[in-house]
């Protein structure tokens, strides 16, 4: 009988012993704390890269509606100057285009008139996103940049390990004349 008493009070003191619970608990705990927070940071970071984002596409279309022409010296500039929105981040994935676009008074449709960047678009087609209705007031052009990048999280456990392809676009309307000249383009005004 001794050992099933012993077996018993052991068990029992077993039981009402706490020490150990703290350790438990952290150690269940702290994986889980540890995901939120860099999740948390990461996220952040996204949203701050894709605030960069958009940024960038608005300067790009604001700084060529600011001249009356252009060549591909001031347009690089002018992706330099864009770029040096991203700081701190990196700037290597970021995919930039500018194009000016005319609205066809006979189709009332965007014509690309000129394109320069990353994927320029071929003059005379359509863009590649349609243009927003209230902008397109026949015989007007715009300035028309998209920005793309792919935005690879520090600690890909926590978010898309291969990234996340953010994008933008922007429309701005010449500023200094009709429409912003590039190398021999003309400005046509049906």
């Amino acid at each position: 009988m001794r050992p099933v008493r012993f077996c018993r009070k052991r068990f029992a003191d077993f039981v009402r012993d706490r020490r150990g619970i703290a350790a438990t608990e952290f150690a269940v705990i702290v994986p889980i704390m540890l995901v939120l927070f860099f999740g948390t940071v990461e996220f952040s970071q996204g949203v701050a890269v894709n605030r960069k984002v958009t940024i960038l596409a608005r300067t790009l279309s604001d700084l060529t509606s600011q001249n009356t022409s252009v060549n591909d010296t001031l347009i690089g500039n002018i992706f330099t100057a864009g770029t040096a929105i991203l700081t701190p981040y990196p700037v290597a994935p970021v995919q930039s285009t500018i194009s000016e676009l005319y609205i066809d008074p006979n189709t009332h449709t965007a014509k690309v008139q000129w394109s320069k960047g990353y994927s320029p678009l071929t003059p005379g087609s359509a863009p590649d996103k349609p243009v927003p209705t209230a902008l397109l007031v026949d015989g007007t052009y715009l300035i028309y940049s998209e920005v793309k990048y792919l935005y690879q999280p520090t600690i890909g456990y926590v978010m898309a390990k291969a990234g996340v392809n953010l994008s933008d676009v922007a429309y701005t309307r010449p500023r200094q004349s009709v429409c912003v000249l590039y190398g021999t383009t003309t400005c046509p005004t049906n």
